[in-house]
């Protein structure tokens, strides 16, 4: 059977089904003509279709069973052989999938199931009977990555027995004698190169914002922070050890032989295009040396305010405020809580030719063109209160400030604002009215504060429930009496290999936006209280708390009450 025939079949049966009209199908003919695309591909190019939809119409016409993702059937279980029945060469020139074997049938997940060419190729290289089961072809694709891909290729390659010399001892005894020579080569061997290479764009495919690599006393540990949890990797062999850890540094340009003392560094790796920067911290364990791997991906869409969360009232409150010509603009909330994105982002809108920009950090996560930015080292004396001094001199326009931690450096950002700068800052604190108590703490004028704090936001980032597999619940009248909800679904997390078996995947974040009346900067100059300030803000409207800003989240369907519970403590 030609693929032409085929491709009508499969047009005829979304014809029959309804799925398509007889002028679209037409028009998909008149387009497929001339190309090698098949008339599926045409019709959902044309938007005139889904893949889903392909997939429904030919289950239910030809009496196939249809999955997705969410199923969990699109798992074969590794180690049954099913790689040596099917090769990945074959899988994925094909788009076949085996998910089982019993006795002589082989059940097979792929797009097209009137691809009788490709069934017979599959039937032969089996020597099987083929049950087919339909999928979409996104579906598939992911699930052939993860059965044959870069899991399995990581497997293989942490599976290498590679030696380069005697283990270590716990106690670091045998430091003295380790060859440097024989360590440098080893890193530099492609078996190491190779296994270093996928670690790392394993960690960037599984959406990781950080790679923990630790010894202990019979093994290594290896886990990705993904969505703000650890997840457990297969290690590599203890043996590996010593030359992954010198790999790494010879990729950031550190000493190989300091083991005793930590060391930081970074170094920038492209991606699909794009540059992404890796910032690296190694510290000595009793075992060996751990090393922490942060990975901070320049995507341009993590660098749109739009897409952070913001609610839309106080979306357009922040957007007002960081267009003001001057003012003092404060982040608050524990480490990792976003804080730095949001500031890249808002600098990013208001980047300008026009504007002189200049950041003093620690460290510099991302680099944006334009943007004058100084990492701070204490070291030779360049604190955020030296650079800050020197930024006064530099004609600037807008000041970004990582961290505000002391009265010294408050007062500089104070009197940035009061001569008519635009200053961003972060502090830690719980929520947006403890804001100003904390820099009065730390010996800041409460009348100075009123007259120059613009606005405050205080942020969190919860799990998103996975679209794939959430599932809706009624919840008791209890949790609705507690939690003043009136909805009578709410969704929680369930798990499916979409979201490894987690129930979330990705992250948004949860907004506290304090915008100042004067009835508040009043209450700020009398040196209120952060209680006192969050009663006002909230009573005048000029504030939605992040528990109330979370509550919408769940009743979006967005997250979980379990999930804001665990990050937001509950207005009282």
């Amino acid at each position: 059977m030609s693929m032409l025939k085929t491709a009508e079949k499969i047009g005829e049966l979304l014809l029959r089904n309804g799925t398509v009209t007889q002028e679209q199908l037409a028009k998909a003919l008149e387009v497929q003509r001339g190309t090698t695309k098949r008339i599926g591909e045409v019709l959902i190019e044309l938007g005139l279709t889904t893949e889903h939809d392909i997939a429904s119409a030919l289950s239910r016409q030809l009496g196939i069973p249809f999955t997705t993702s969410a199923s969990g059937l699109l798992s074969p279980r590794k180690g049954d052989g099913l790689e040596q029945i099917v090769s990945e060469e074959f899988a994925r020139q094909h788009l076949v999938l085996p998910l089982a074997r019993n006795l002589n049938s082989l059940t097979v997940a792929c797009v097209n199931p009137l691809d009788l060419i490709t069934m017979d190729n599959l039937c032969r290289v089996s020597r099987c009977d083929i049950n087919p089961v339909v999928t979409t072809r996104a579906d598939l694709e992911q699930a052939i990555d993860r059965f044959y891909g870069g899991d399995t290729m990581l497997r293989e390659a942490i599976g290498q027995s590679y030696k380069i010399g005697e283990q270590e001892s716990s106690t670091g005894e045998e430091d003295e004698t380790l060859d440097l020579d024989r360590l440098k080569q080893a890193a530099e061997d492609a078996p190491v190169i190779r296994l270093v290479d996928l670690i790392i764009r394993q960690a960037i495919k599984e959406r990781a914002s950080d790679i923990h690599i630790e010894p202990f006393k019979e093994r290594i540990s290896l886990r990705y922070r993904i969505d703000g949890a650890l997840c457990e990797i297969s290690p590599p062999d203890k043996r590996l050890h010593a030359a992954i850890i010198s790999r790494i540094k010879i990729l950031c340009k550190l000493d190989i032989a300091q083991k005793r003392l930590p060391q930081d560094g970074g170094f920038i790796m492209m991606m699909e295009g794009r540059g992404i920067d890796f910032r690296v911290s190694s510290i000595p364990s009793i075992y060996g040396e751990k090393v922490v791997i942060r990975i901070l991906d320049k995507s341009p869409s993590l660098l749109d305010l739009g897409r952070l969360g913001f609610a839309p009232k106080a979306l357009e409150d922040f957007r007002s405020a960081i267009r003001d010509p001057y003012g003092l603009i404060l982040l608050t909330g524990p480490t990792g809580s976003g804080k730095s994105t949001t500031l890249y982002a808002a600098l990013n809108e208001i980047n300008s030719p026009t504007k002189n920009i200049l950041t003093i950090e620690d460290p510099v996560e991302y680099r944006l063109e334009g943007v004058n930015q100084v990492q701070i080292k204490p070291s030779i004396g360049l604190t955020f209160a030296a650079g800050l001094r020197a930024f006064m001199r530099q004609d600037p326009d807008i000041i970004m400030v990582g961290e505000t931690r002391d009265q010294e450096t408050a007062e500089i950002c104070v009197r940035a604002a009061l001569t008519g700068h635009l200053v961003f800052s972060t502090l830690h604190t719980n929520d947006a009215p403890s804001a100003v108590s904390r820099l009065i703490d730390i010996g800041m004028a409460p009348y100075l504060l009123s007259s120059t704090i613009s606005l405050v936001v205080a942020q969190r980032l919860l799990r998103k429930l996975c679209d794939r597999c959430k599932q809706a619940y009624e919840p008791l009248s209890e949790t609705r009496d507690r939690f003043h909800i009136t909805e009578e679904l709410l969704y929680k997390a369930k798990g499916c290999e979409h979201c490894v078996n987690t129930g979330y995947r990705g992250r948004l974040g949860v907004y506290e936006v304090m915008v100042l009346p004067r009835e508040l900067r009043n209450e700020i100059a009398k040196g209120s209280p952060a209680h006192t300030l969050k009663d006002i803000a909230v009573q005048a409207g000029k504030m939605s708390t992040l528990w109330d800003e979370g509550l919408i989240k769940v009743r979006e369907g967005l997250t979980s009450l379990e999930e804001l519970e665990g990050v937001i403590l509950l207005d009282r």
